[in-house]
């Protein structure tokens, strides 16, 4: 039996993703994160197999973790008094540069920023700030 080796080639990491936020490439991010699921329940009937199933509604989410120095730059481009809980629906496209060329699109629609929060212990050398988001629905490798 021959033995496989490296049968997936080059890996994408993160350093192929570029993730386009409210019109501009970030580059003050150290993670994203995004899910969507639509849960199946198995109905039971007579005897000990499902007799059949079913699908509950869809759902999205996502997050995203940017340097204290990106989060400004955001908030600076904001009008005056505005939170970034105020800034309207907005899409979030992640490109996955792949290794044999050419480029994988998700996009995160309709997102917003539920949450604004800081968090700085003793001793940080930086400060990443978490952010969850409300997208709408995911588009996996868009066009």
């Amino acid at each position: 039996m021959a033995t496989v080796v490296n049968s997936l080639g080059k890996l994408t990491g993160w350093n192929a993703i570029t993730l386009r936020l409210l019109g501009r490439d970030v580059v003050g991010i150290t993670k994203v994160q995004y899910n969507d699921e639509k849960t199946v329940e198995k109905h039971m009937g007579a005897g000990n197999y499902p007799v059949g199933k079913s699908s509950t509604n869809y759902t999205a989410s996502a997050s995203i973790d940017l340097y204290e120095e990106e989060v400004r730059e955001l908030v600076k481009a904001l009008p005056s008094g505005n939170r970034l809980q105020d800034i309207d629906d907005f899409d979030i496209v992640v490109s996955y540069a792949l290794p044999t060329g050419g480029t994988q699109k998700d996009i995160l629609h309709n997102c917003s920023f539920s949450t604004n929060g800081k968090e700085v212990n003793q001793g940080d050398g930086r400060i990443i700030r978490s952010f969850d988001l409300n997208p709408t629905h995911i588009t996996e490798n868009a066009a």
